[in-house]
């Protein structure tokens, strides 16, 4: 542990913090944390698996439960300034007698001048039960900054004494932002063990053992894609804003060197079926890097400030994973009603860690924000600073349905110059991209089922008339999605177009075009 650190914990013990929660894995750092801030105090450590342990051996003392462990401790604060260390206790947090144990350490610390006993818990989970949430202070061990990564990489390369090109260095500093002092030398010994050097390449050994991570703590989840920028037919407008930010993404280091802010994200709302998922695919395969998803409702814990230190933990592993997509699938579900009536104290907390977090963060973790229905959210949630745009997905307009139907035949080899675009565009207005897809798939199952070799324009009208389109099933959804929209200043995603044929004008975006910038 670094000195600001240890200088920080030594002050909650003078503070007289009775009980401090130190939520870390590595045991070994923490005790040497301890050593170095304890200037004579005597140290008393439970170990879950051994009972009573000596501190500086680590030889068990007697076999013991942590009730019997905290009476036969509990006075040595009269005698001595004590330290009662707790190792991995956190599932017997919930006993009433230890809680009590616990209390009664902690009232005579604060309010007996001739008792001196800090408790410290040291745990990977957070669990802080009712009755001692006053009592406790959570003491978070900052991860590294980038400084700090430089003299660890830089320690590194010295003390094996081999050469590493500067470039190649920066590189891998800003790879291992979000990862611990442990994770960094870790990683760095696999890439020196698997070549016998640090080069250009280690970045990719980097972004695989941070995946390992991801896997391992169930908080987040890696999705695997194949979808493309290719794949999405029409936005136009998002599709040339993504790439500008992946020219940044792919010149991170340079681009910060010379000013550029690191993008945080974006924030596409729109209708149902329209390609938001689809576009958070797209814009982790453009900027090559990976796609993490966040399920709020898989944080949800049932012991007080459990849930928000799940939210903590998921947000630090995707820094640890980080340069990489964070994507947020119907926002609007996980906080709707924060604030009012419909929401609760945990997701009103749970939404105010995400809201500092997004606007505090200097990562590389690139948010991608999806929602159908904004109207219940907060609004602070959608103003500037949060996201660097918001973007709205209307049903497709003509041009728009033409190539969406034309990417799915072409997936499944089935476009030929025949069929007419045209009538089918005149066929779809209303139609979402899911419809369409739709469309096309039970086309080419008629076709293939009345032993066809192609897939014609007659097939795919036939398929359009069997299809219900979003417009017709959706309606007052829509028609709320869209009054909503109206209040809010966002962009399109999509560039509108002229009309392409007599009779065919498109008036997807009349009514709404000049009420919003383009």
């Amino acid at each position: 542990m670094r000195k600001n650190n240890e200088d920080l914990l030594a002050s909650y013990v003078d503070a007289l913090h009775p009980i401090i929660y130190i939520n870390h894995f590595d045991f070994t750092v923490i005790d040497d944390a301890l050593r170095n801030i304890s200037h004579g105090a005597k140290i008393v450590e439970f170990n879950n698996a051994l009972g009573a342990i000596d501190f500086e051996t680590k030889s068990p003392f007697f076999d013991c439960d942590l009730e019997q462990f905290l009476k036969l401790s509990m006075d040595d604060g009269f005698e001595n300034e004590t330290y009662i260390l707790l190792k991995d206790v956190h599932g017997q947090l919930k006993d009433p007698k230890i809680i009590a144990l616990l209390k009664r350490i902690s009232e005579d610390n604060l309010y007996r001048e001739d008792y001196h006993a800090t408790v410290f818990i040291l745990a990977s989970k957070v669990v802080i039960p009712v009755e001692l949430e006053n009592y406790i202070t959570v003491f978070d061990i900052p991860l590294p900054t980038s400084e700090e990564i430089m003299d660890i990489v830089q320690n590194f390369v010295k003390d094996l004494d081999i050469f590493v090109e500067e470039e190649v260095i920066n590189d891998i500093v800003l790879s291992f932002k979000g990862l611990n002092e442990f994770q960094i030398k870790q990683i760095l010994n696999l890439a020196y063990q698997d070549g016998g050097s640090i080069d250009a390449e280690d970045k990719y050994l980097i972004l695989k053992e941070k995946e390992q991570f991801i896997k391992k703590s169930g908080m987040l989840e890696i999705v695997n894609f194949k979808e493309t920028i290719q794949d999405i037919g029409g936005l136009e407008n998002l599709k040339e804003w993504l790439k500008r930010k992946a020219r940044i993404f792919s010149n991170l280091d340079k681009a910060i060197k010379f000013g550029v802010d690191i993008p945080k994200g974006i924030m596409i709302i729109g209708m149902p079926g329209c390609g938001k998922s689809l576009t958070a695919k797209a814009t982790a395969g453009l900027f090559e890097i990976p796609l993490v998803r966040l399920d709020v409702g898989r944080l949800l814990g049932k012991y007080v400030g459990e849930s928000e230190d799940n939210m903590r933990r998921a947000l630090r592993l995707s820094e640890a994973i980080s340069p990489c997509v964070l994507w947020i699938d119907e926002i609007e579900k996980a906080f709707s009603g924060v604030g009012g009536d419909g929401g609760n104290d945990v997701t009103t907390r749970l939404f105010g860690q995400f809201l500092t977090w997004m606007q505090e963060k200097e990562n590389t973790v690139f948010i991608v924000a999806t929602a159908n229905d904004i109207s219940k959210m907060p609004p602070e949630f959608l103003r500037k600073g949060r996201f660097d745009e918001l973007f709205f997905v209307d049903l497709p307009n003509a041009e728009e349905r033409r190539n969406i139907l034309e990417i799915h035949l072409k997936k499944r080899r089935k476009w030929t110059k025949d069929i007419d675009s045209i009538a089918l565009i005149n066929e779809t207005e209303g139609y979402n991209g899911a419809d369409l897809e739709a469309v096309v798939k039970d086309a080419i199952e008629t076709a293939f089922i009345n032993e066809q070799q192609v897939v014609t324009t007659a097939d795919l009208k036939a398929s359009i008339k069997e299809t219900k389109s979003i417009t017709s099933t959706l309606q007052d959804r829509i028609t709320h999605i869209k009054d909503t929209i109206n209040k809010i200043d966002i962009k399109l995603a999509s560039k509108p177009v002229e009309p392409i044929m007599s009779g065919g004008y498109d008036a997807d975006y009349e009514g709404i075009r000049g009420k919003r910038r383009k």
